[in-house]
C-alpha cells in the first residue's frame, strides 16, 4: 500500500475555506452563502448564520491560525478538516467543509 501526504487542500478548497471563515469574521450572510449548493443556501438562515457570527467574530478579530489536518471521502462528498487556534487562547475549533461537485454542502464548527 502505497501512502502519500496530503498536508495542504487543493488552493480552490482553501480558498473556500479562507472565504467561509472571513464571511463569519465580517458576519457577511451574501458571503457565506455564495458557494452553497442550493439545499446549505436553504438549510442554512440568515438568524442562525449571525448568531454563529456574533459568537466567533470577536475570537477570529483578535487574532487565529489555522492548520489543514486532512481530507476525507464520505458518502460522495469530500470533507476537509482544519483546526482553528486562537490568539486569545481560548479553546480551539475544529472546521469541517463539506463539498460536492466544488459546491459547499456543509460548513461546522466543532
Amino acid at each position: 500500500m502505497k501512502s502519500t501526504p496530503s498536508n495542504q487542500p487543493e488552493q480552490s478548497v482553501q480558498k473556500t475555506f479562507t472565504n467561509l471563515i472571513n464571511a463569519l469574521e465580517q458576519n457577511n450572510y451574501t458571503n457565506f452563502i455564495s458557494q452553497g449548493n442550493p439545499a446549505f443556501k436553504e438549510g442554512l438562515t440568515k438568524q442562525i448564520f449571525t448568531h454563529v457570527s456574533e459568537q466567533l467574530a470577536p475570537r477570529l478579530k483578535k487574532g487565529y491560525s489555522s492548520v489543514f489536518l486532512t481530507k476525507l471521502n464520505q458518502q460522495g462528498y469530500q470533507v476537509y478538516l482544519w483546526k482553528l487556534s486562537f490568539k486569545d487562547g481560548s479553546d480551539d475549533i475544529v472546521a469541517r467543509l463539506s463539498l460536492k461537485d466544488a459546491k459547499v454542502a456543509g460548513f461546522w464548527l466543532n
